[in-house]
Parts: C-alpha cells; structure tokens; sequence
C-alpha cells in the first residue's frame, strides 16, 4: 500500500493539532497498518467440501435387496441362508459398508414376505408334498406329524419351531399367522443382526459399550428363542404309559 502523504504543517484536519503541527498518533497507526504485509488466507477455507458417502453405505440399495430375497427364500423353506444373510450384512455394518438399520428393516421384510409364500404352498401343496413317496419320505411325514402335534398342543405360539409351510398344512388361521410370523421374524432378527454386529465391532478392536451391548442384546434374544424351542419339543413329547409291575 503507497505511503500515505502528510499535510501541510499547522493545517486543520484530522492528525494534526491546531498550530503546532505535530503528527498525532492516528497516522503513525494509519502508516504502520499500510506498511504491513496482509497474511494470505488458507485456500482450503474456499474449497467445497466433498460430498460424503449416503447413509446406505458403498453397496447401496443393492445390499439390503439380496438380504430381503435370500431372507425370503430363507422363510419360504430354503434353509440357513437368512441367518448367513442377516449375520454376514451385519458384520459389513460394523465396518460402514452398509447401514445396519437398513438391513434390519429388510431382513424383517424379506421373513414376512417369504413367511406368507411358505405359507400359500403349505395350504395348497403341503400335504401332497410331504407324503409324496419317494426321497426322504418317511422323514417328511415324521416332520408333518410333528408339526401338526405342537399346532394342536401349542395353538400360535408353534410358529416359533416351525417352518411356514407347516403352518399352512396345519391350516392356522391366515390373520394369526401374518402377525405371529412376523413376531417370530422380527425376533430371529434381533438375535442375529445386533450379535453379528456387535461380534464384528469388537473383533476390529472396538470394545465401546454400544458394541458390547448389541452383542449381548442379540445373544439374550437368542437365548430366549432356544429356550422356547427346548420347552416346546420336551413338552409335545408324548408321556409313556405307565408299566405294569
């Protein structure tokens, strides 16, 4: 900046004193903060940031549509492959590729859904599947009894150790079986998801205690299901008849 230029001596105006001249404070601040160098500012303050990834993580939408269809499959009768679904997406979700209320929400979609398909075919086909003669045939019929028996001991609450289809063959009422299927899955995937999770947050190191608590709230879940389990299959069991000495 270019030296500002003093008056005349003993002229009125703003730096001076009347008569005498004498150069006041005002400039010599007014000089010293010309001379000075102005500090270039950070260039990184006028860059736009970048946008961050959305919430449903690297995989996208495409993540939670395989965990809804192989959850589905998994109700309609395909075995183990919706527990290998929800656990495997949860574990993804302890490392921020996918977003674990995402698959939570899908997982229990996919169980209602494939819950009602399984269902349809136990109502239409079951009887006619499970003792069609051939493979596995006497397992089928002993898996078909059974399940009619904890139906008949039980009422609603076999849709806890039984498969869909059973239900369906067992002729449960359409209505009960949509609330308490969905009951049964949203309970298998609070078992599985929030364990899975909280198991793979603390193997990569995390011991904070909302790792800790998902997989201890998922393995209490699951504890109750076994335990309802267990306490189904000892009481169906029929009672012997008493031996005559």
């Amino acid at each position: 900046m270019r030296e500002l230029e003093r008056p005349v001596p003993g002229a009125k105006g703003p730096g001076f004193q009347i008569g005498g001249g004498a150069e006041s404070s005002y400039w010599k601040v007014v000089r010293c903060i010309g001379d000075a160098e102005v500090p270039m500012m950070p260039a990184a303050l006028f860059e736009m940031p970048e946008p961050s990834s959305p919430a449903g993580g690297q995989y996208g939408i495409w993540a939670y549509l395989a965990v809804f269809v192989l959850v589905l499959l998994s109700s309609a009768g395909v075995p183990v492959i919706g527990t290998l679904a929800v656990g495997g997406s949860a574990v993804l979700a302890s490392q921020d590729h996918v977003a674990l209320a995402g698959v939570l929400i899908a997982a229990v979609l996919g169980g209602e859904a494939g819950g009602i398909v399984g269902y349809q075919i136990g109502l239409r086909w079951g009887r006619r599947l499970m003792e069609h003669p051939g493979w596995r045939e006497e397992q089928r019929r002993k898996l078909l009894s059974r399940g009619e028996q904890l139906y008949a001991t039980w009422g609603r609450l076999a849709v806890f150790v039984t498969t869909a289809m059973i239900s369906g063959t067992a002729k449960m009422q359409f209505s009960q079986f949509v609330v308490w299927n969905l009951v049964t899955t949203t309970a298998f995937v609070l078992a599985v998801g929030p364990a899975s999770y909280g198991a793979g947050k603390i193997v990569r190191g995390h011991h904070d205690p909302v790792s800790v608590a998902m997989l201890v709230f998922g393995l209490v879940v699951a504890a109750v299901l076994a335990w309802i389990a267990v306490r189904h299959r000892r009481r169906s069991k029929p009672i012997p008849a008493p031996t005559r000495s």
